[in-house]
């Protein structure tokens, strides 16, 4: 499973590790996801959404119908 929150579309970022020497590798900053079992009431079941957590701010705030309504919005499947 890739490193991206379904919620609020963060992916890893990419770039350099400068060392002391300034020798420069490969690196990745990859955001905070977690896994999250949300009830959907109005479809009576539980849906496992991968989120960041801004996601979840975004998701206690908005609450999780509102937020299920603007991904399936942008066309993506839960």
């Amino acid at each position: 499973m890739s490193a991206h929150c379904q919620v609020t579309g963060r992916k890893p970022g990419f770039g350099k590790a400068v060392s002391h020497s300034h020798r420069r590798t490969n690196r990745r900053w990859n955001p905070n996801i977690q896994h999250k079992t949300y009830y959907l009431p109005s479809e009576g079941r539980r849906i496992t959404l991968t989120v960041s957590t801004k996601g979840i701010k975004s998701i206690d705030r908005d609450g999780i119908e509102a937020v299920v309504a603007r991904i399936r919005a942008r066309g993506d499947k839960i």
